[in-house]
């Protein structure tokens, strides 16, 4: 009877441990120990990007006013499970159609606009279960199923950003099908151009894990949204000063930071794609302490910022900053030092500042704060990373951002419109005023407190 068993680990606290098994054991190799730590890497990463589902539904919950928290927990709970179905149907194999052959010069069959769109239509399918999936499994890399979780987890955070800028005026099901072309089309086509090995990725473009591909296309697609249905009523007065609608739950927003900062530690750690060697594993540790930094400055100069601004600080702002530190440094985690870290994060932390007020001078209404985060933070992320990244340039980053960037804005702004004309985007004023809780859903998160 042949037995499969992982020694390397074994092997290498017990010397001669190898020596002394029963010949009949069938050790395993170093491709196998590459491919199971690298399945592991990614199950373990993506379930800690599942917890920032968690977060952001905390996030949004507790920066929303009280007549709208359930709305806003339905629309993240809804969010992912579309996600995870349109990812399933149609979204993968849009954004992995395969890779270019550059010995002959040749793109897949899958792609029906070379390294542009891939096929519309190509439902993930797994490997079989048991001791045949060894016959097909891709051994330089994951299994099929681990990879499909992982990424997964990219699209739906992608879709969440888009939740917390457009609360308390739009209509979950018109939400929902935008949520729909979004995960099912939108970002995998943007995101094929480079980690499909697209057109981006043949030009020299670098975005490690996502500041343009997740966090400024996942802005881009607030913004489009914000500028489609309006601001919220009573956020701007006849003079066009802003009026402040504090949220409900500064303590849940606040938990829900902290849960998206651990969860970063997966976006950033697993997307170094493998764990099969030691320089693997003291990459992802480099990782994981730089994201730490970026978010850890991101916060401080906000922090200090609001202070030196207004002469008090602002936690919304201070738990913006530490998101923004994370978005700016997600491009590149690797390449910095920890100081490279520390002033890519706090510049991201600056921008959130100084971005907020901005867009309410402009009369964009983002609830949250996710266009400043995302979009303004992923695109300075983006830039940056000539700094410390040696085969990077500012001018192949430039143009990764605006084609992202462009693309998902149109696309977005598109889509937004025709739902607009076909079926309405917004909740009437009444039921604005009223709370989408009661309104859309017929219930209160807070029943036993007056509404606010």
């Amino acid at each position: 009877m042949t037995h499969r068993t992982l020694t390397t680990l074994a092997v290498v606290l017990t010397p001669g441990w190898a020596a002394a098994q029963p010949a009949d054991i069938e050790y395993a190799t170093a491709a196998d120990t590459a491919f199971i730590f690298n399945t592991l890497l990614f199950l373990v990463g993506g379930f800690l990007v599942f917890w920032m589902a968690a977060g952001f539904a905390m996030l949004e919950a507790g920066l929303v006013r009280s007549k709208n928290v359930a709305m806003q927990l339905t629309k993240n709970v809804a969010l992912f499970s579309v996600a995870a179905v349109m990812y399933w149907i149609c979204g993968y194999g849009l954004m992995y159609p395969g890779a270019f052959d550059a010995a002959t010069g040749l793109w897949p069959d899958a792609w029906i606009v070379p390294g542009v769109v891939g096929a519309i239509f190509a439902p993930t399918v797994l490997e079989p279960v048991g001791p045949g999936a060894e016959a097909i499994a891709d051994l330089s890399y994951a299994s099929v199923g681990s990879d499909f979780f992982f990424q997964l987890m990219f699209v739906a955070t992608t879709a969440s950003i888009v939740s917390g800028a457009l609360a308390e005026r739009v209509r979950l099901w018109p939400f929902l099908a935008f949520t729909v072309v979004l995960t099912g089309a939108i970002y995998p086509i943007g995101a094929s151009w480079q980690w499909g090995t697209g057109w981006l990725a043949q030009a020299g473009f670098s975005d490690f894990a996502g500041s343009t591909l997740v966090h400024a296309a996942g802005g881009c697609a607030a913004l489009a949204g914000a500028i489609v249905l309006g601001p919220r009523l009573g956020k701007y007065d006849a003079e066009g000063r802003v009026v402040a609608m504090p949220g409900s739950n500064l303590a849940l927003a606040t938990l829900g930071t902290f849960i998206l900062w651990l969860g970063w530690f997966g976006f950033n750690g697993a997307s170094q794609l493998a764990l099969g060697t030691i320089a693997d594993a003291a990459d992802i540790s480099r990782i994981f302490v730089n994201t730490n930094m970026a978010a850890a400055a991101g916060a401080l100069a906000a922090l200090g910022l609001t202070q030196a601004l207004y002469g008090k600080v602002d936690l919304t702002m201070v738990l913006n900053g530490a998101l923004a530190g994370l978005v700016s440094i997600t491009a590149g985690p690797l390449d910095p030092s920890l100081f490279g870290a520390l002033w890519i994060g706090a510049v991201g932390g600056g921008i959130v500042v100084l971005a907020v007020p901005m867009l309410d001078r402009m009369g964009i209404d983002d609830v949250v704060g996710a266009i400043p985060v995302h979009l303004l933070a992923g695109v300075w992320g983006t830039l940056v990373v000539p700094v410390h990244t040696a085969d990077a340039s500012f001018g192949m980053q430039a143009l990764g951002v605006a084609a992202v960037g462009g693309f998902v804005f149109a696309a977005s702004f598109a889509t937004w419109t025709v739902l607009a004309a076909l079926t309405g985007i917004r909740v009437s004023p009444e039921d604005e005023v009223t709370g989408l809780d009661i309104a859309e859903l017929g219930m209160e998160a807070y029943p036993e407190f007056a509404r606010g």
